[in-house]
């Protein structure tokens, strides 16, 4: 691959709003150049379309629904397929907080909220504005085995009650799709890489009669059409600042490198389920392996040397493994020796290779170290049978399952593609990449050296 420059392009908050309105108005039947690349932070971030280039005339960039939105107004190419802060606040500055991702639907802190001039337009999507959050929505299922008995509320939105609490969550990248086990961040639906139809198929419905108020759901011709495109999509930094070409001497950044990867469920479970017979393989993570012993003091051979250390870290750095629901009960072993490969398990994506839902503490009213949690609401949540009590911004897999032992649980995302769509985890609470290493090295106690915590960021914003 050619040499790319992160300079060619315009500043990220401008093109972020250019590019997504640029998309909209496409004529029909027009492509755009494959691979696309397009600038972040921290360098080129770029998206291979096995389709042969992003057609911008697909129903993903139509306005189906009543509110103006199409997939692409929370699904934005530059931005790794989802929304960023600076994205929705260039969005917001130009259009005065009228652009399509701004409707109280979702994006406002409380759908009846004020919107009715620029100040309270500002306040009212507060939380899209800040984190990338949209509003989520669900009744507590019948079955639930748990009962809300509070809600500290700051928007005290009259929507929001006990039969149907809200929570605020980023939406997920809709690239990569082919290593999904599990779709949602509750995983209310199935995955199973390109197979997993139904599943795409129900959220595709879902979103525009939801996200975008569509009086009817799609056709089937307009969701096969939206599934085809999202299936085709892969994405991945190419270029890093300080690495340069994530391709060079070795490397395997990048998208093409990326959907040449083999993936079926369970192809690296740490439980044993490799319907193989597989075992599993700790070293997850062999993209950069190539550059561990570079040559060379230049800058970039020293960030790529730093890149390699940082993936052998993440494959190899033994991490005792405490007080995780969904890993140490599941397994009745208080303590999991294991690394950051035991759950991002799929080989050079990072996902969970198996239907994974876990509370790692990013759900917490108080989350343990750096994390910011400032402005979600606190559901105080009380198991019926047991009366154990959960103060949680998030009550995840349960509001799906009804079960008490997945309060707070949810899955992990894709890691490819990390630095062009912070801030991270499911509620945006760390900024950065280096916010996020922070938090697994308090919570996990790992005492880890600045050197250590340079090298893994190094590497994640490389993926």
């Amino acid at each position: 691959m050619n040499r790319v420059s992160s300079r060619m392009f315009a500043p990220a908050a401008l093109l972020v709003f250019v590019f997504t309105i640029a998309f909209v108005r496409s004529e029909g039947g027009s492509k755009v150049r494959n691979p696309l690349n397009t600038p972040n932070g921290t360098g080129t971030l770029s998206t291979y379309d096995e389709n042969g280039g992003i057609d911008v005339s697909n129903p993903f960039f139509q306005n189906l629904g009543s509110n103006g939105r199409t997939c692409n107004s929370c699904h934005v190419s530059s931005e790794a397929w989802t929304v960023t802060p600076e994205g929705v606040q260039a969005r917001f500055k130009n259009s005065d907080g009228m652009d399509p991702i701004f409707r109280p639907v979702d994006g406002a802190n409380c759908p009846s909220a004020d919107v009715s001039t620029k100040t309270a337009r500002a306040s009212a999507y507060s939380q899209l504005l800040s984190k990338g959050l949209i509003r989520i929505s669900l009744a507590v299922p019948a079955n639930a085995e748990f009962t809300i008995v509070n809600i500290s509320d700051p928007y005290t939105c009259a929507e929001t009650t006990v039969a149907n609490p809200a929570f605020y969550r980023r939406p997920l990248p809709s690239t990569n799709l082919g290593f999904l086990s599990t779709v949602m961040w509750d995983g209310r639906e199935s995955g199973g890489g390109k197979s997993m139809d139904a599943s795409l198929t129900t959220q595709v419905v879902d979103a525009t009669t939801g996200h975008a108020e569509a009086a009817k759901a799609p056709t089937p011709q307009q969701v096969q059409q939206i599934l085809a495109f999202e299936k085709g999509l892969y994405t991945a930094q190419v270029v890093d600042n300080d690495a340069n070409d994530l391709t060079q001497r070795g490397g395997q950044g990048g998208p093409m490198s990326l959907s040449k990867q083999e993936y079926y469920i369970g192809i690296n479970d740490p439980l044993g389920g490799n319907p193989t017979g597989a075992a599993f393989n700790p070293v997850t993570f062999t993209t950069f392996e190539k550059w561990r012993n570079l040559a060379g003091s230049d800058k970039f051979s020293r960030e790529r040397r730093s890149i390699a250390r940082g993936e052998d870290l993440f494959n190899t750095l033994p991490i005792a493994i405490t007080g995780v629901a969904g890993l140490n009960d599941a397994l009745n072993l208080p303590v999991i020796n294991g690394t950051c490969t035991t759950c991002h398990d799929t080989p050079n994506a990072g996902n969970h290779s198996v239907s994974l839902a876990i509370n790692i503490g990013v759900t917490d009213a108080v989350p343990e170290g750096p994390l910011d949690v400032a402005g979600l609401p606190v559901y105080t949540v009380v198991c019926n049978a047991t009366s154990e009590i959960y103060n949680v911004t998030d009550i995840g897999r349960a509001m799906i399952t009804g079960h008490c032992a997945d309060i707070g649980k949810t899955k992990g995302p894709v890691l490819r593609a990390l630095s062009a769509r912070a801030p991270y985890f499911h509620n945006g609470s760390a900024a950065t990449l280096e916010i996020a290493v922070e938090f697994y090295n308090q919570r996990f106690n790992l005492n880890l050296s600045d050197e250590q915590k340079s090298d893994l960021v190094a590497f994640l914003k490389s993926l």
